[in-house]
């Protein structure tokens, strides 16, 4: 019977994770807290920011958020920051020791609308007269 053998976990920093990630999972969006939508004037607003390209919106515990798909400027092939010493405080105060290179963010959002079309239908559901917020 041969020995049973340690395996020494290997640990890894920040920057290593980051590096190891293909750059598609953080540095891609920004995200904007927005009031909690209500009305059917609320949704109709929603339903105008989501009717640009690269606007999406989610609910998740937190509220409810805006989420803008562009890329960041700084952000560099290797998947690391650009200018990591003079990066904003936001992305100071970001932790990656449990981010979307661990589990997809989206997994915890209570709705997700990736479209016009997605939240369009959700507010056909919600608002039995949505197409009558026009008649006015």
């Amino acid at each position: 019977m041969s020995p049973v053998k340690s395996i020494k976990p290997v640990i890894s920093t920040a920057l290593d994770k980051c590096s190891r990630c293909p750059g598609d999972k953080c540095c891609n969006y920004i995200t904007q807290s927005i009031d909690t939508p209500r009305s059917v004037a609320d949704f109709d607003h929603l339903v105008w920011q989501l009717a640009h390209k690269n606007v999406q919106a989610y609910k998740d515990e937190d509220g409810w958020f805006l989420l803008v798909m562009s890329l960041c400027q700084f952000l560099q092939d290797d998947g690391r920051c650009g200018i990591y010493a003079t990066r904003p405080q936001l992305c100071r105060d970001y932790s990656n020791d449990y981010c979307e290179f661990d589990e997809p963010a989206e997994k915890s959002f209570e709705f997700y609308f990736r479209s016009y079309k997605e939240l369009d239908a959700y507010c056909r559901k919600r608002f039995k007269r949505w197409d009558q917020r026009f008649g006015k």
